[in-house]
């Protein structure tokens, strides 16, 4: 069984990378995929890619950073999107939950990313908090070709179903463990299969039965068993069909 952990902040983990990849791999997790949040991140996450060879990269600026825009991002993700283990722009997208006070330069920020994106060719990792319906559109209108995924997946099955009406993908994490998350859990079950990858947002919401403790890559495999067990299906199942199209979107 092989599993890909499609956005996991490692960089942010407390103690040492080493730890955490080695007992990813004892787990089955082959490749790790770290998302950037903004420039100041951008080193640590290349060395780490650098560094061990089942970890990639995304480069980006989250919502929340979006003031620090200027022309220098631009030129900066450019130069470090030709590593070869830059696999994507993410993450990038619209947060509603924290802050509305600057949502007009996210949206410009949002739409500069993904026309960057389609310059080169990349993917791109959504972040979608209590904006679906403004992130949905921002997609509709600009992105020119990119395959689009939306990490962290927090919507019901409707709003699934418009996107993967649209090609996207959708990734899930930890929270479909959690008891009370039936939306999720009702997405979990309808969602194509050709359409869903797993990821844990670590070290952020930890599945049961770590949940409320850090999180980490080795713990992808909780979600892929609780997705198992939703859809009567078996885990190395989940693990195979998720991992394929982990591959064929990061191109990994």
């Amino acid at each position: 069984m092989e599993l890909i952990d499609t956005h996991a902040h490692i960089d942010m983990l407390e103690g040492y990378p080493e730890f955490y990849i080695a007992q990813a791999a004892e787990n089955n997790v082959s490749k790790i995929i770290i998302p950037a949040i903004d420039a100041e991140g951008y080193p640590s996450i290349v060395e780490l890619a650098e560094e061990f060879k089942n970890v990639y990269f995304e480069l980006g600026l989250f919502p929340s950073e979006v003031e620090k825009w200027d022309d220098e991002y631009p030129v900066m993700i450019k130069e470090l999107s030709r590593h070869p283990k830059c696999v994507g722009i993410g993450e990038i997208g619209l947060d509603y939950y924290w802050d509305k006070s600057f949502i007009d330069k996210q949206k410009e920020v949002f739409i500069e990313q993904i026309k960057l994106a389609n310059e080169l060719e990349l993917p791109i990792t959504v972040h979608d908090r209590e904006a679906h319906e403004d992130v949905l559109s921002i997609l509709d209108e600009y992105n020119k070709g990119s395959q689009v995924v939306f990490h962290c997946f927090s919507g019901n099955k409707t709003f699934m179903e418009k996107v993967v009406s649209r090609g996207h993908y959708l990734a899930i994490g930890g929270i479909v463990t959690f008891k009370k998350a039936d939306e999720l859990k009702e997405v979990a079950i309808n969602v194509p299969l050709d359409r869903l990858m797993l990821e844990t947002d670590c070290p952020y919401l930890a599945p049961v039965p770590y949940r409320g403790k850090e999180n980490q890559p080795s713990y992808i495999v909780h979600v892929a068993k609780e997705i198992a067990k939703l859809r009567n299906m078996k885990v190395e199942e989940i693990a195979e069909i998720t991992t394929k199209n982990a591959e064929r979107v990061f191109k990994i």
